[in-house]
């Protein structure tokens, strides 16, 4: 069963709070429901694989801003059917960056997220089911700007409020990158 390895790392998620745990409730009983949970084509939703990327110090992220949603984001796409999120997390880091310093923290999952997708020519509106995943990458190397973007850049965590218009995943990825730091400080 190619859904079996996201069943289990969602399985062994530790959800950060009420929110997190129903996101985990849904996203299980998604995936069990639809086989091709993994397909851009399923029009209620679909999973998707996003890149939380850090710098080395823990105190910035980058981020994109997109061109569609038309607001900072962390990177990150449509899995098409493709079941092993890192891979999908993984390549959407190196294409909406151009950034060859990428490193995959953990293997573990490091945010859920459900979210409203509005509708867009053909596409109905529809929910994406966001596997976040933590990077870290050098914030002095030049990226580059992907055709998905309006611009991309390396944002300071206590800056996201702003940024991100009070956006509450990124804020609760901003709050565990600063509870990582803290406890690698010990």
């Amino acid at each position: 069963m190619h859904r079996k390895n996201l069943i289990q790392k969602l399985e062994y998620y530790s959800p950060e709070d009420d929110n997190e745990k129903a996101f985990r409730a849904s996203f299980l009983s998604f995936i069990n429901a639809y086989p091709n949970c993994f397909e851009r084509s399923l029009q209620i939703g679909h999973i998707t694989g996003s890149a939380w990327i850090v710098n080395q110090t823990y105190d910035m992220a980058l981020l994109t801003h997109h061109k569609k949603l038309n607001r900072w984001l962390q990177l990150g796409g449509h899995a098409d059917g493709e079941a092993d999120i890192i891979k999908v997390s993984t390549k959407e880091a190196l294409e909406e960056s151009g950034l060859s310093s990428i490193k995959l923290v953990s293997t573990d999952i490091f945010d859920i997220d459900i979210h409203t997708i509005p509708a867009r020519k053909l596409d109905p509106e529809h929910l994406h089911y966001d596997i976040r995943m933590l990077f870290t990458a050098n914030e002095n190397e030049p990226f580059t700007i992907s055709n998905e973007s309006n611009d991309l850049g390396w944002k300071a965590l206590n800056e996201l409020k702003s940024y991100s218009k009070n956006n509450e995943s990124i804020l609760r990825m901003a709050k565990k990158t600063k509870a990582l730091l803290a406890s690698n400080k010990q």
